[in-house]
């Protein structure tokens, strides 16, 4: 349900090339330095927002969501599901298309919100597995 192959395609092929990734850093022992690597192989621009607003991989970062001075079309959440939900609202708020919660991030309240704001929204995968099956 959270990640039925429509929704997953329509992100990754329809909603723009713009990726913000929260949780990105310059650790490269951390899953998101990787999934933005592999994003960035497949012609998305990767945005980091994570506090410390570091440049990762060519990218300027950005503290939060609503510090980025140009649209966004997907949000690939890396933060814990407790805090996911209010990544989401503030994506809606930023006039995102998408909203990607990556493995093992679940909040169906903020998937219903997300839903209901008319955005597509995927949880508990990850585009890096998901873009190469695209073919």
């Amino acid at each position: 349900m959270y990640g039925d192959p429509a929704t997953i395609r329509k992100i990754l092929t329809e909603s723009g090339d713009t990726w913000a990734v929260v949780g990105l850093s310059s650790n490269e022992g951390r899953a998101a330095y990787g999934v933005a690597a592999v994003l960035q192989r497949y012609g998305k621009r990767v945005v980091p927002v994570h506090p410390k607003a570091e440049t990762v991989h060519g990218e300027q970062g950005y503290a939060s969501l609503a510090d980025i001075p140009f649209p966004v079309d997907v949000v690939d959440v890396f933060v814990n599901s407790d805090l996911a939900g209010a990544v989401a609202d503030e994506a809606v708020a930023a006039g995102a298309k998408g909203v990607w919660f990556q493995l093992g991030v679940v909040d169906e309240a903020a998937y219903e919100r997300t839903r209901e704001a008319g955005l597509d929204m995927v949880m508990d995968r990850c585009p890096a597995i998901e873009i190469p099956r695209l073919g």
